[in-house]
């Protein structure tokens, strides 16, 4: 066997199971994986987990437009630290990403200043135009009821041209799945109003409605489940995919946030939290994703009417998951496949599993050390998280595209994100 150009060794995470071997890479993918291997630079992390790196499919950075909260630098570079070296950003910015030259303006944002890998996502509106779009975007966004940017649809029925036009792309169709008509709009002083505002039904008819589109081909996949009557709708189809986020499986409208738990759609009661979190441990779930959705504390600190909706997540998304699997809610195989195996597959990555020929996106993981996490040690902008105090088990080092980045909560690397729908090849296995 040839030299590598980079040897990993520890604990490999290898269809399904733990075994000590090492990883090859040769120009970014894992070109071997074996009990020995020689390497110009040889990474042994002795009995440490090596585990494929997590794809955020859920983010806003918020760049063009509102760059105060977060940008494409600040924010993928958070997702670094916490184990995540790709992202998915969405369209609610500001311009929309609606247009190709709106999507042009963003991909070029994002290529000049992300750490990690990203892809895009485009807004369907009245009038858009997917055929054009699909080229450049890893997925589209469709908004059913209004939340943060201007892109909510005032009916499926108004752009069943546009969604038609979706589906023969083949590209997936992520959904913001609340009913505007079912919408509240009372004034709010509590979590509990804005929970009245939208209640579970406002999103459970929501995916009713889904359900009931008539659009062949529309591969739809429905974000932030949250309500536990939703949880009827969640089956395994190609069709039709369900996300969960980690503070809807965490946190719920008792916990102590304020405004900084004002969250579309909302934390719930704690039944809902609780039956989240077991159709996540029954496999119910397709992927787990961040929604990170920054804002300032001084937006944050506004009288809850006026206070943003939204909250960071992506470099706390795998320390969260990881303190679960340590201790014992969910398996090591459960947090591979949510943030990793299944996020890569939903939207054809070259990444996501320790295998030949993919990325080499790789953390090493040791579950016995676990940490508080505090936001002056975290590196979004918006400077705070809603998770302060609790646990959580961060990477030891980060790879990209088989490049150490991270090692022990330090910045080593050199910036090398790349937008996934450019450069992104089929594995070799594929193509031959």
């Amino acid at each position: 066997m040839s030299s590598m150009d980079v040897v990993v060794k520890g604990k490999c995470y290898v269809e399904g199971r733990l075994y000590d071997r090492c990883i090859g890479v040769v120009d970014g993918r894992i070109a071997a994986i074996g009990a020995n291997i020689d390497g110009e630079r040889v990474y042994d992390f002795g009995g440490k987990l090596i585990l494929p790196s997590a794809v955020d499919a859920h983010v806003h950075m918020r760049d063009p437009g509102a760059t105060h909260k977060e940008d494409f630098a600040t924010g993928s570079l958070a997702a670094l630290h916490g184990g995540v070296t790709c992202v998915m950003d969405m369209p609610n910015t500001d311009p929309p990403t609606t247009t190709v030259a709106a999507l042009r303006e963003k991909a070029n944002i994002a290529a000049a200043k992300s750490y990690s890998d990203f892809g895009l996502f485009a807004g369907v509106a009245q009038g858009c135009d997917p055929a054009a779009l699909s080229a450049g975007v890893i997925g589209f966004k469709m908004y059913m009821a209004g939340t943060t940017g201007n892109l909510h649809v005032p009916s499926l029925e108004s752009i069943r041209n546009e969604l038609a036009e979706v589906a023969s792309t083949g590209k997936v169709l992520a959904v913001h799945a609340e009913n505007e008509a079912l919408r509240g709009k009372g004034a709010e002083k509590s979590l509990g109003d804005h929970l009245r505002n939208r209640p579970n039904e406002c999103e459970t008819s929501a995916i009713r409605k889904l359900n009931n589109l008539a659009v062949p081909g529309l591969k739809t996949h429905v974000c932030h489940v949250s309500a536990k009557e939703s949880l009827r709708f969640v089956s395994k189809s190609k069709e039709r995919t369900f996300e969960v986020t980690p503070h809807h499986l965490l946190l719920d409208q008792d916990s102590k946030l304020s405004t900084y738990g004002k969250v579309n759609p909302p934390l719930r009661n704690r039944r809902d939290r609780q039956a989240l979190f077991n159709a996540l441990k029954e496999d119910l779930f397709t992927i787990v994703a961040s929604d990170h959705a920054p804002h300032t504390i001084e937006e944050k600190e506004e009288d809850f009417d006026f206070a943003p909706c939204g909250m960071p997540g992506v470099e706390t998304i795998v320390p969260l998951m990881l303190q679960l699997v340590r201790d014992r809610h969910i398996s090591i195989q459960t947090f591979v496949r949510v943030l990793c195996e299944r996020p890569a597959e939903l939207f054809g990555l070259n990444k996501g599993r320790l295998c030949l020929y993919r990325d080499a996106d790789i953390m090493i993981v040791d579950l016995m050390k676990s940490t508080e996490i505090k936001a002056d040690r975290l590196h979004s902008r918006c400077a705070w998280t809603p998770y302060e105090g609790m646990s959580g088990i961060f990477p030891k080092a980060v790879f990209l595209r088989g490049e150490i980045m991270i090692e022990d909560g330090a910045w080593i690397g050199e910036r090398a994100g790349r937008n996934v729908v450019e450069s992104q090849r089929k594995p070799v296995e594929a193509e031959a």
